[in-house]
């Protein structure tokens, strides 16, 4: 243990984020001695969804913290191909989701697919500890125990990621006040899980052992699964399965996921065989878009065209966005006068600012509402597409200010991480309302299906991305890596300046003024502002 008086920057923020984690549990401790049905005018439900989703989100984050450090220096891979497989995991992350939102609502239900996800979740982040003799992954076995674990890992993310926050949308009538009060606090949880996980799970990998994060962030998810398996009362009976379930059923559709298990393992091994099946899939994916879309009549038509538009720019964000977790993580690392802080921990800082600015965005677009000036979705595009552009050309200019001999300040990684931040709060939550307003009925969970399609191919550009900075021979330099970010930086600021000059037209497209209400597609949460990386936002459905 080490003497407090030795402790440097790092250990403090470990110990202010563990004494957090500890106030939290205390909360949670408080809610569950409580006997009423309802907790601050809410149903006791939303807070076991509340913590289940946080130390899911806690583990997951926690372990996307460390993964291409533990990449890189523990399993050997060079910087370009560790950049390669994280963009092809973080990718199948989101592709996942739509086998689990599926077998739930024609089989299992939401409840049941989340216990599911969550048991291969713990038993992911748990054989993620498994390190091997530390030689490599090209002499050691238990390299093929790290693929499994994140075959686990993809695979539980898309049964519990598509169903949890469904759930919460069930505890409330359509028309309840309450609803989005519920979404905000249900949202709140993610981030503080995001932050803590991050800061925890980070500073244990870094400092202390590989097992000890990965272990800690098993751990976590095994703290939620418990929870929401032993909160089940509270729920009310939603979530359940939309018919009897029988028996031979209920374990068939744990066996499509278990063989799901067995196809990822293999498939994440082959990062370029997952970039071809996401651009075979995108061009089939438009065609069917454009198929279905010469069907309709004209203004719905036109919608169609719109939305296409939108989902075009997500694999240009993300793919900026996402270096977060990648070669910016490397960068932070190398490169970065960190002042005794892991490189890990400044993983936290996304989630930290989507607390404080959320808030701010949402009364900027309701006071600028309320004037008549809001800019229009296209023209948030924009603005999103500039901000995460200028991040990068911040951050290079923070480099030529530190000079060759000095490493480069933390505050331009604090810069970089707020423009993204805010940037993502232009982007995520209004492209995500725009899919629900603008989609014909029909089309709905296909179009939001393509949503979360597009960003899985965001986070695989980013991996490419992140590729290119480890320049040929496949190591990371600083000029190399200024170089990268400072070229994609410049032309995505012009990409969102184009955006914002045809914003118009795309609005005109969009026919806002004939919309008519569809009450029971209201978006979950549409009026908040998500998680980092804009995952969890679902359709609502009662």
């Amino acid at each position: 243990m080490k003497d407090i008086a030795a402790w440097n920057e790092g250990d403090w923020v470990a110990a202010i984020a563990a004494v957090a984690l500890f106030a939290v549990l205390a909360i949670g401790g408080v809610i569950a001695a409580k006997r009423s049905e309802e907790v601050v005018g809410h149903p006791r439900g939303l807070f076991v969804l509340f913590y289940a989703e946080m130390w899911e989100r806690f583990s997951y984050y926690g372990m996307r913290a460390i993964l291409i450090l533990y990449l890189t220096k523990h399993w050997l891979f060079s910087d370009g191909d560790a950049n390669i497989i994280y963009g092809a995991y973080t990718s199948l992350v989101y592709i996942t989701p739509v086998l689990g939102g599926y077998l739930a609502d024609r089989f299992l239900g939401q409840r049941k697919a989340v216990v599911f996800g969550g048991f291969l979740l713990a038993m992911g982040h748990l054989l993620m500890a498994v390190e091997g003799d530390g030689s490599g992954y090209q002499s050691s076995p238990a390299v093929n125990v790290f693929w499994l674990a994140l075959a686990f890992i993809i695979v539980g993310s898309g049964f519990l990621k598509a169903n949890i926050s469904v759930i919460v949308g069930q505890l409330y009538r359509l028309t309840d006040e309450r609803r989005d009060g519920a979404y905000s606090i249900f949202y709140m949880g993610i981030n503080v899980g995001a932050a803590l996980g991050s800061i925890l799970v980070g500073y244990l990998g870094e400092t202390i052992g590989w097992g000890y994060g990965f272990g800690l962030a098993g751990i976590g998810m095994v703290i939620g699964l418990i929870v929401f398996w032993f909160g089940k009362p509270a729920l009310n009976g939603k979530g359940e399965p939309p018919a009897p379930l029988a028996k031979g059923t209920e374990w068939t559709m744990y066996a499509i996921g278990t063989v799901a298990v067995g196809a990822l393992w293999l498939l994440i091994q082959y990062q370029s065989v997952v970039g071809g099946l996401l651009l075979v899939s995108g061009g089939l994916l438009l065609l069917y878009m454009l198929y279905e879309a010469f069907k309709l009549e004209k203004q719905a038509r036109d919608r169609i065209f719109a939305i296409i538009f939108l989902l075009a720019f997500q694999p240009i964000f993300w793919g900026l966005f996402e270096q977060a977790g990648g070669s910016l993580n490397l960068f932070t690392d190398r490169f970065v006068d960190r002042g005794g802080i892991p490189a890990s921990l400044f993983q936290s800082v996304n989630a930290i600012f989507i607390v404080l600015f959320a808030p701010v965005l949402a009364w900027l677009w309701r006071t600028l509402g309320h004037k008549g000036i809001e800019p229009s979705a296209p023209a948030k595009f924009g603005y999103g597409l500039i901000l995460v552009g200028l991040g990068f050309v911040a951050l290079v200019w923070g480099d030529s200010a530190a000079g060759d001999a000095a490493k480069v300040s933390a505050l331009f990684i604090l810069l970089i991480y707020w423009l993204h931040t805010m940037g993502e709060l232009c982007l995520s939550p209004v492209g995500l309302s725009a899919m629900n307003r603008l989609s014909p009925k029909h089309l709905a969970s296909f179009i939001m299906g393509a949503w979360f399609f597009a960003t899985a191919g965001g986070n695989f550009v980013a991996g490419m991305i992140g590729r290119a900075t480890g320049g040929e021979d496949g190591e990371m330099t600083r000029q190399g890596t200024v170089d990268v970010y400072g070229t994609i930086g410049w032309w995505v600021v012009g990409i969102g300046v184009v955006v914002i000059l045809v914003a118009p037209f795309v609005k005109r497209l969009m026919h806002i003024d004939t919309l008519e209400d569809r009450p029971e597609d209201a978006l979950a949460g549409e009026d908040e502002l998500g998680e980092p990386q804009a995952g969890g936002m679902h359709p609502a459905r009662d």
